[in-house]
């Protein structure tokens, strides 16, 4: 299992290359069912899956409070709602002959009743609204610097005003974290438990 410190690094780094790869897709004007957009999104996949254990070793570092469990559960579903996204994302391209094709299955997907607010508007943005009030907490916990939840919300929205921006907000994210490595000793996400203490 990865040390504490390298899913710290690696999550919010797969979440950049994400948005690297993405751009060199866009580069070429035809970003869609291929190579560039299903290595895109395997990336960003992984870096997905990555933070499951960085939010469960985030929880060990907080007082038993339930705002801190809370805040814990709420970023979990919001995990699993991104990583069913990027999922449907994969296969429509899989299945897809063209962007036209891979647009009308994922609008198939959508339709569905309770898929778009769930895996689309309401989900995904409950992940980076915890990894948010996770910093806050850590700071009141002194496990984190003032700054750090600054850092985070500026780059927890900045893929709101353009998806071009989601290289930046991986290191932005990484960057408002990295102050956690000093912690690895108690930061044990090699084998992590949700508390169930109140």
């Amino acid at each position: 299992m990865k040390s504490p410190g390298v899913l710290l690094v690696s999550a919010p780094l797969c979440f950049s290359g994400y948005g690297v790869i993405r751009l060199f897709g866009l580069a070429d004007g035809r970003y869609g069912p291929g190579i560039d957009w299903q290595a895109a999104h395997i990336v960003g996949l992984i870096g997905t899956v990555l933070f499951i254990p960085v939010v469960l070793g985030l929880d060990r570092l907080l007082p038993q409070r339930k705002w801190g469990r809370g805040t814990v559960i709420v970023t979990l579903i919001g995990l699993a709602a991104t990583i069913v996204q990027f999922g449907a994302d994969i296969a429509f391209a899989a299945m897809a002959d063209d962007k036209a094709g891979m647009s009308r299955l994922s609008r198939e997907f959508s339709a569905v009743p309770g898929v778009r607010p769930a895996f689309y508007e309401v989900g995904p943005p409950l992940f980076f609204l915890g990894l948010f009030v996770l910093t806050i907490l850590l700071v009141r916990a002194g496990r984190l610097p003032w700054w750090s939840p600054v850092v985070m919300a500026v780059s927890t929205m900045a893929p709101m005003l353009t998806l071009d921006l989601i290289p930046l907000a991986g290191l932005g994210i990484l960057a408002a974290m990295v102050g956690l490595r000093s912690s690895a000793d108690r930061f044990e996400a090699s084998a992590p438990v949700l508390r169930t203490s109140a």
